[in-house]
């Protein structure tokens, strides 16, 4: 009469399970989960989830991060990639390198990181430093062109 397939598929659904990490608590090492995590306590190691995690006030991540969504409160070091929203809150500490799909930050929040902003997709493997035929071409408002036109045009004229 009752079905377990519905009761599976339930607990399958990315964010359907929720992961607490209490203050006082300490891990080392790789965390993963399909489920929302709220950590409130130290993690040394990666953390993967498809959903979203909360980062408390007094929750510390010192490792990777990769995410759907982040709300930051805490203090976090090293990678981290968010493929929808982060929320950087006002007692927020952020260190190292970020990807983001949106950035939302309070005024009082500290992001001492490179940022890049992207739709969720990977980089193409080529890096931003080296450049492209599409960044080499001359652009009006490039002040590096402008520069060596004004100079080129000065030689001439002298």
């Amino acid at each position: 009469m009752f079905s377990d397939k519905k009761e599976k598929r339930i607990a399958a659904e990315p964010g359907s399970a929720q992961n607490r990490i209490n203050e006082g608590t300490k891990l080392k090492g790789d965390v993963s989960s399909t489920g929302f995590f709220r950590i409130d306590g130290t993690i040394e190691g990666n953390v993967k989830t498809p959903s979203k995690v909360v980062l408390g006030k007094t929750g510390v991540i010192v490792g990777t991060l990769s995410c759907e969504n982040a709300d930051i409160e805490g203090r976090f070091e090293g990678n981290l990639q968010v493929s929808g929203t982060l929320t950087l809150r006002s007692t927020a500490v952020i260190e190292g390198d970020v990807t983001v799909g949106k950035l939302s930050v309070e005024p009082g929040a500290v992001m001492n990181a490179s940022c890049v902003m992207q739709d969720g997709k990977p980089k193409s493997n080529s890096t931003p430093h080296q450049p492209t035929s599409e960044n080499t071409k001359a652009h009006p408002f490039d002040r590096q062109q402008r520069i060596k036109r004004t100079t080129v045009d000065s030689d001439l004229d002298d």
